[in-house]
């Protein structure tokens, strides 16, 4: 074992013993309240949960920002805490990216670049990026996994089972099983660099048309498994942005821009970028959307993309057994009048922006707080007639939207959100749709177990 594996082996034990003693504890002081009448303080121990996270760069860490966003997944009090995960970690020092570069390019790796910054442009949990220039004077973005995240994320995956397990023991709404599955594919297919190197030829290709995104081109000399090299796209974050004081009119436009550059792989294709996540993509000055990451992508059977649309036109025309039909499309089974109900009542919070043939924000109060109370109603509704099991698929498509929907609070848009995306829908064809995607992923070198029908 080299000195850096077993330097990582060590603080890997260390970060796992803390953690497992804080969601140890937290299972110790459920086990309280629910037989012995103790109350938890559910808002310090989620600090603390928050703090034993905060300082790890493995994939826990990452799973702890996803669960932030999907309503229900996690009691509020952990939600809260756990949204203030920041996506940029410190990064690690030049001694352990040399030997990282070695690994992967071989001891001549720096003969590859005629610049090469020391410090990281930003770092997340599984790996960090560089800012390089090649020999033939491209400037590139190097990503570079850290060390034996495979087994971290097996290690992470356990401790988040765990926490799963703890959190159905006291509220019962929400079935986690699918929502663990689902989060370990996709967390898997995150360490796959060559996959992603993929991904960012489908997104290409599905976005050759749209003058609003600009996409890095994949360099696959200078890539493997485990390193990612890319030509770099020139951009500001979004909050930095909007510190420039940006025209409403700009505003609006970005907010359009990204809608479509969600949304258009998704109508037409059937792929959702599931992590809309403030340090993925950048803003041009002309307001065009930079998309960068490309580890959190998903397919869907074309049928789960029309159950999406069917639920739309159900809500609209008040039509139940579309609704029904547009649920059991997503995979959600068995359920009652009295649950479809319950569903309805978040399908209507979440499509009330597309119904509405009117400019207006995303959320009727800016605050985001009429989303929060609803939440809480249809939770306790859910847990009240025994909880659903949501389906794996539902898991990305929510976090996709929750995600844009944070985002388009940020810049206070106010856009005709129906009309966006009837642009989309009105001439939806399933076959057409599956066609489409079919030929995309096989062009981008997609397995073609990934096209589920």
């Amino acid at each position: 074992m080299s000195e850096l594996d077993g330097s990582a082996l060590g603080g890997r034990i260390k970060r796992y013993a803390k953690v497992t003693t804080t969601v140890g504890g937290l299972a110790a002081r459920v086990a309280g309240e629910r037989y012995l009448g103790m109350k938890i303080d559910k808002d310090a121990h989620a600090a603390q949960l928050r703090a034993a996270l905060g300082g790890m760069k493995g994939p826990l860490m990452k799973v702890a920002q996803i669960l932030s966003t999907i309503p229900d997944a996690l009691p509020p009090e952990y939600a809260a805490e756990l949204a203030a995960l920041q996506a940029d970690a410190p990064s690690m020092g030049w001694l352990f990216v040399k030997r990282r570069m070695r690994a992967e390019l071989g001891a001549d790796w720096q003969s590859h670049f005629t610049e090469f910054e020391k410090e990281a442009v930003s770092a997340a949990s599984l790996g960090q990026v560089h800012k390089a220039t090649t020999t033939d004077g491209k400037a590139c973005a190097v990503k570079l996994q850290y060390p034996d995240m495979s087994s971290a994320i097996d290690a992470d995956l356990k401790q988040l089972k765990l926490a799963f397990s703890v959190y159905e023991r006291f509220d019962s709404a929400i079935s986690t099983n699918e929502i663990y599955d689902e989060l370990s594919t996709r967390l898997r297919e995150e360490l796959d660099y060559r996959r992603e190197a993929q991904n960012m030829r489908l997104y290409q290709d599905m976005l050759k048309d749209e003058p609003s995104a600009q996409l890095p081109d994949p360099i696959d000399a200078l890539s493997t498994e485990r390193l990612l090299t890319m030509s770099w796209v020139e951009g500001q974050k979004l909050m930095a942005f909007l510190e420039t004081n940006p025209s409403q009119e700009m505003r609006n436009q970005i907010a359009m821009n990204m809608f479509r550059v969600w949304y258009v792989p998704f109508y037409y294709y059937g792929v959702i970028h599931g992590d809309p996540h403030l340090g993925n993509y950048s803003i041009c000055d002309d307001g065009r959307i930079n998309l960068m990451d490309f580890g959190s992508i998903r397919l869907f059977r074309p049928d789960f993309v029309a159950g999406v649309i069917d639920l739309y036109k159900a809500l609209r025309d008040d039509d139940e057994e579309l609704a029904v039909h547009a649920y059991e499309k997503w995979g959600f089974f068995g359920l009652d009048k009295e649950a479809i109900s319950v569903l309805n009542v978040w399908a209507g919070f979440i499509y009330a922006p597309l119904l509405e043939d009117k400019v207006r924000p995303i959320q009727a109060m800016r605050n985001g707080t009429q989303g929060r109370e609803l939440a809480g109603k249809v939770h306790s509704e859910l847990k009240r007639i025994g909880g659903i099991k949501p389906p794996a698929e539902f898991v990305l498509m929510d976090r996709a939207a929750v995600g844009l929907g944070s985002v388009f609070m940020h810049l206070n848009a106010e856009v005709n959100w129906h009309q966006l995306f009837h642009d989309l829908i009105d001439d939806f064809d399933t076959d057409a749709l599956a066609k489409r995607q079919e030929a995309a992923a096989r062009k981008a070198g997609l397995p073609d177990s990934l096209l589920v029908r």
